[in-house]
């Protein structure tokens, strides 16, 4: 991943310098899920719907935002792309929604759609951690500040709460990875600036292991390494619940993929496509199959451009 958004397309210039990658798995409280039935999240798609359906029975729905909210919703769009084998584009940038895969994972998102709480449209990018510190959803997908804020409270309610929080990948389905993109954070040096070597200086100082490693620490997980050494921080062993966000910048996929990082991948996440593409078919604004075609149109506005 550090390769991917640190170097232009498929060449050897390098444009930026990847500091860590942050990414969103499961965020779940324990003892919800094992009230529904599960010891941990089912790696299998068709069991954890189970599981979700199985929460909101018991009156502790999930929460998966749908909505325009930045992070959270191209987040969720994009698991269920990529855990039922479809994509956005193919390897020459093509726009490859219009697939078997594609309409698949906009069904299973139908399914899963009745299990979450009401008012998933309208989230903003801190409502799922809003409704979790609630207590009014079981689990969703987000960064470690769910944990992070109730762990660092002076609530005891919320300490506790903290206690009965783990994380977990969210399910692969027939993905051969965690279907998973992480959010790159590049340094760069712009090229009028009147002191390079102090600032390529001051970029090769932080990434050194004193100054890197106290930083990737006290961020307590929020961010993933680019260097694979970094892996072996003690800040992934102080914490066994922060296990799963430790490889993120392991991951094959990213935005726009399987095609070229250009433009036109932001492009289509920026206006909520995928996002969109969901929220109709979920809603009966658009049958799945119209949903599909009405994306399809509005990628390639983007890719053909």
């Amino acid at each position: 991943m550090a390769e991917l958004y640190g170097r232009k397309w498929n060449t050897n210039t390098w444009i930026g310098l990847p500091m860590g990658g942050s990414t969103g798995p499961c965020v779940y409280r324990i003892s919800w899920v094992k009230e529904a039935g599960y010891d941990k999240i089912p790696n299998d798609l068709g069991e954890f719907l189970k599981l979700c359906q199985n929460l909101k029975k018991n009156g502790h729905p999930c929460g998966f935002a749908l909505s325009h909210a930045v992070g959270d919703a191209p987040g969720f769009a994009n698991w269920l792309l990529w855990s039922h084998g479809a994509y956005l584009v193919d390897e020459h940038g093509k726009v490859a929604l219009d697939s078997k895969e594609t309409l698949q994972a906009v069904e299973y998102a139908r399914e899963i759609y009745p299990t979450m709480i009401p008012g998933t449209m309208a989230w903003d990018g801190a409502s799922n951690n809003k409704a979790f510190a609630a207590g009014q959803i079981a689990l969703t997908q987000n960064g470690v500040s769910i944990y992070y804020v109730l762990k660092g409270s002076k609530d005891p309610a919320l300490n506790a709460m903290a206690e009965d929080t783990d994380h977990a990948v969210m399910p692969m389905g027939v993905a051969h990875a965690p279907p998973e993109a992480a959010l790159t954070l590049n340094a760069m040096l712009f090229r009028y600036s009147k002191y390079p070597n102090a600032a390529k200086e001051y970029l090769r100082f932080m990434m050194e292991e004193p100054q890197y490693n106290a930083w990737l620490t006290g961020c307590l997980g929020y961010w993933s390494q680019p260097l694979k050494a970094y892996s072996a921080s003690k800040v992934w062993t102080s914490d066994p619940k922060l296990g799963p966000y430790r490889d993120a910048m392991a991951t094959p996929f990213y935005e726009g993929y399987k095609g070229p990082i250009t433009a036109a991948a932001g492009a289509v996440t920026e206006n909520w496509v995928l996002v969109d593409m969901f929220a109709k078919a979920v809603t009966g604004a658009a049958t799945p199959e119209d949903a599909i075609k009405q994306a399809v149109r509005g990628a390639e506005r983007y890719y053909k451009a």
